[in-house]
């Protein structure tokens, strides 16, 4: 297991937490793939009942790592050349998937930021609980990039026009407002979030675990499951990582500068 997502297990329970508090817990390939494989073990657990997602103290997440992508930033394609960019970010949804599947209750547990994939992650949550700190956004467009894998579970989670008020403006706001959205559900005051968390589970584990599994099943029927766009969202990320639009975009943000785009007035 990456030393950037750990797994600890208390009886029926269990806390994932996205470890790298130096980028804000940002989800570089090693934190997806031990968050993609903790879904697949846990979906074979009959024994677990309750998995909490959280990040190092900080952060929730400030959302996708460009690491990797980095070089590939405004850079075209050669003809014929398979893009890379597209298999990495589809990974990204495969985890989304993947906790939305789960049978167990997932709780996200947010002290901090949940940005761009982070706000993603808390989109696949059962409950949120959140202090009163905590700040969340989808900056995506301000960036010149397109929120493409997070789109349909902000959808489910939000609906269609709060999902367009924050996808297409790049909108963040704190707990108090995200509770409004309908992307919260408790604040815990600021410090006291272990506290508020620990008093939910208790309340969380008077359902019977395969009635959770069952009833999971079935509202995931009944709302027709999220839109399986894994490859259409890859392909417009991947082209649009490449475009100097992003290119511009980013450059401004690392310099905290306005985006070329952006209104003076």
């Amino acid at each position: 297991m990456s030393q950037t997502f750990l797994v600890e297990r208390l009886g029926d329970t269990e806390r994932w937490t996205l470890n790298d508090p130096a980028i804000r817990n940002a989800l570089s390939e090693a934190m997806l793939l031990g968050l993609y494989e903790a879904t697949l073990r846990a979906q074979l657990d009959e024994t677990l009942r309750v998995i909490v997602l959280t990040g190092a103290p900080g952060a929730f997440s400030a959302g996708g790592s460009l690491g990797s992508f980095a070089s590939a930033i405004g850079q075209t394609l050669k003809p014929g050349e398979d893009d890379p960019l597209i298999a990495l970010n589809r990974s990204f949804s495969d985890v989304l998937h993947a906790l939305c599947a789960l049978p167990q209750l997932l709780v996200c547990a947010v002290d901090g930021a949940a940005m761009g994939g982070g706000f993603g992650l808390v989109c696949c949550a059962d409950h949120v609980i959140a202090t009163e700190r905590s700040v969340f956004g989808t900056p995506e467009v301000t960036l010149g990039l397109p929120p493409a894998q997070i789109a349909p579970f902000v959808w489910m989670r939000l609906g269609e026009t709060r999902a367009r008020q924050c996808l297409l403006q790049g909108l963040s706001f704190r707990a108090e407002a995200a509770m409004q959205l309908g992307l919260v559900d408790e604040i815990a005051d600021d410090g006291e979030l272990e506290k508020g968390l620990q008093e939910r589970l208790v309340r969380l584990k008077r359902a019977a675990p395969g009635a959770v599994a069952s009833t999971k099943r079935l509202l995931q029927r009944l709302r027709g499951g999220v839109p399986d766009l894994r490859d259409e969202a890859a392909i417009a990320f991947a082209t649009a990582l490449r475009s100097p639009e992003a290119a511009a975009g980013l450059s401004a943000f690392s310099k905290k500068q306005p985006a070329p785009w952006a209104s003076k007035k």
